[in-house]
């Protein structure tokens, strides 16, 4: 771990490479042989016990090499607090902004929920029990104990949590004659673009319960309780309806993502939010309820 960042692991593979600078350059070819030296160089590269290689080191094939990302562009900093909601021995709860990914992937790195946590609390062993996307804010859970980890994971891979989210998104009197209403619909990802999800025809495989909160003029504040984990799935049945959250930049449309180095425009945060999540601890075996402490505004875009 450096600076909350763990390290990468490659195992080499046999190969025509004599050292492990060949390999590396062959085997992760994003970085040219001159980053590599300098990685090399720097201490960045390390074998199975720990100790810095050597860039003229033979190559032994089966053994292990770890590494660690560096980013070539400048990384934004997202300019919003992670707030703790609890902490004990085996669970940490937090209520994330948006904007901010979980963990490191591709040009995040630092800026990261999951990095930042470490940093603050000291807890190398933190681990997400599931997800948010980067641009939804509200509760998240990390493990802080391996040992019973997998406990906390099984709650939500069989669906025994209780999760409410809240979205602010166009008024529709048609479908608000109806609410509540239980939504489902077949997702699966576009075959042309995957980071879109859209209704496909059929059997199910995505079930929400829509209910009207508030409303202020053009927009209304929905109350979204969803009973299947498909990717993006609230966001993408609230746009099959019509109904696009404010502040989305998938659906209906793609947008670009800023250059590198740039920062995103902060001041239209997608208005969608993991309000809270409720179930049986399967460890202490109390009833849980965390909520964020976040709000969602009816503002419309711009204002």
């Amino acid at each position: 771990m450096r600076d909350g960042v763990g390290a990468s692991r490659v195992a080499v593979t046999p190969g025509p490479w004599r050292t492990v600078h060949d390999f590396l350059v062959h085997r992760l070819p994003a970085l040219s042989a001159e980053a590599w030296a300098r990685r090399i160089a720097d201490g960045d590269v390390l074998d199975a016990a720990g100790r810095p290689v050597e860039i003229s080191a033979p190559c032994v094939v089966h053994s292990v090499l770890w590494y660690w990302r560096r980013l070539d562009a400048p990384e934004p900093v997202v300019p919003f607090a992670v707030d703790i909601l609890h902490r004990d021995d085996d669970l940490l709860v937090v209520d994330k902004p948006p904007f901010l990914p979980m963990t490191p992937k591709g040009r995040h790195l630092h800026e990261t929920l999951l990095v930042r946590l470490k940093l603050s609390t000291g807890l190398d062993t933190l681990v997400p029990i599931h997800r948010l996307d980067r641009e939804t804010a509200g509760v998240v859970l990390l493990s802080v104990r391996p040992a019973t980890r997998a406990a906390y994971q099984a709650l939500f891979r069989d669906r025994r949590v209780d999760k409410v989210y809240e979205a602010v998104a166009p008024w529709c009197g048609q479908l608000a004659a109806r609410l509540p209403v239980d939504y489902c619909s077949r997702l699966a990802e576009r075959p042309d673009n995957f980071m879109q999800m859209h209704e496909v025809a059929g059997e199910p495989n995505a079930e929400t319960r829509i209910e009207l909160i508030a409303r202020a003029g053009a927009l209304a504040h929905y109350r979204l309780r969803p009973r299947t984990g498909r990717k993006h799935q609230l966001r993408a049945q609230m746009n099959a309806l019509g109904l696009p959250i404010v502040g989305d930049r998938i659906y209906p449309g793609l947008q670009p993502e800023p250059a590198p180095g740039t920062p995103p425009d902060f001041r239209e945060p997608l208005r969608l939010l993991a309000r809270a999540v409720t179930f049986t601890d399967p460890v202490c075996g109390e009833m849980r309820r965390f909520e964020s402490r976040r709000t969602l505004s009816l503002t419309p875009p711009g204002l």
